[in-house]
């Protein structure tokens, strides 16, 4: 058990509030957490309310009890890592390769393969989700940035809460899209009727989700290759609002037609470039992956129908 100790030098509203600022290693929901399962007392007395006012002088301890052993097994299952350090991993993702297990799914994840491949995942996550910062997807492919350790994954997952990790997305689309860039803000939450999927909600009763979008090309108004950027990271964001906007991801098998036109392993949605800022460091990074080769073979097959340059495209989007 880590046991650690801080003095108030001023007045705080909330426990979780006064512990995150003395610590950087922890989220402020991690340390709420610590707080509500018996880990933390105030002046020598246990304290399991996170609100709990602090004043000057008051003495906190925090214990930190050990890691948990991982309850994921490490699998030998190839990934590309596209970049790596001390700190953190970007990973491309393939399609079809769940981030985390859950649902009875324990095999075959991206986790699995992360405690094969890498030295050290973050903790924060749990022994499910070690390492995890944010997620893509099941079928969507491309990239995301996994934490090595705590502090580290604190640092990661504040730059997207506090939107300063960019996250980029091509989607090819059904139909012709509108207008030819725009911004898509509503709340997102659970469907009314349909606990699985992901659904616009009124305002008030959902989570904020704001995603930008530009048309890079449209293909005789029978499909639109569409950018989108990520303002916030809600479930299933970009396809939501795609269906939003009347153009559904092309092979969603969730959000999109009934009976679609391409047939595909899934949506043609694909995170194609994240820039953030290094932990530790301090300096601006830029990664990208290309479209992986089943899109890019619809996309040329779409291009020659509609007579639509195929080159021109692949330079737009080029890394």
């Amino acid at each position: 058990m880590d046991k650690r100790f801080f003095v108030a030098d001023a007045p705080c509203k909330r426990l979780d509030i006064f512990l995150s600022e003395q610590t950087d290693e922890f989220t402020r929901s991690r340390l709420k957490k610590l707080v509500e399962e018996g880990n933390v007392t105030l002046n020598g007395k246990p304290m399991q309310k996170a609100g709990a006012e602090i004043r000057v002088g008051d003495v906190v301890e925090l214990s930190v009890p050990e890691a948990q052993a991982y309850a994921v097994q490490a699998e030998n299952i190839p990934i590309d890592i596209v970049y790596q350090d001390g700190d953190f991993a970007v990973v491309n993702k393939p399609q079809g390769m769940t981030v985390h297990i859950g649902n009875g799914n324990d095999k075959g994840t991206l986790v699995n393969a992360l405690l094969y491949a890498l030295d050290s995942l973050s903790g924060i996550g749990g022994v499910l989700r070690p390492g995890i910062v944010h997620r893509i997807d099941k079928d969507t492919t491309g990239l995301l940035v996994v934490a090595k350790n705590d502090k580290a994954h604190v640092s990661l997952a504040s730059q997207i809460a506090e939107k300063t990790c960019h996250r980029t997305y091509f989607a090819l689309l059904e139909g012709n899209l509108k207008t030819d860039s725009g911004r898509v803000v509503t709340d997102i939450g659970r469907h009314p009727t349909d606990r699985l999927k992901m659904a616009v909600l009124p305002d008030g009763q959902g989570k904020i989700a704001i995603t930008d979008y530009e048309v890079v090309a449209r293909f005789g108004g029978e499909f639109t290759l569409c950018k989108f950027v990520l303002q916030t990271g809600r479930t299933h964001q970009i396809r939501v609002h795609a269906k939003h906007l009347g153009n559904p991801v092309v092979g969603d098998p969730v959000y999109g037609y009934k009976k679609q036109k391409i047939r595909t392993d899934g949506q043609l949605l694909h995170a194609w470039q994240l820039e953030l800022t290094h932990p530790t460091t301090g300096e601006r990074m830029t990664f990208n992956a290309p479209l992986p080769p089943v899109f890019l073979e619809i996309l040329k097959k779409v291009c020659a129908k509609h007579g639509v340059d195929f080159e021109k495209i692949q330079k737009e989007i080029e890394i």
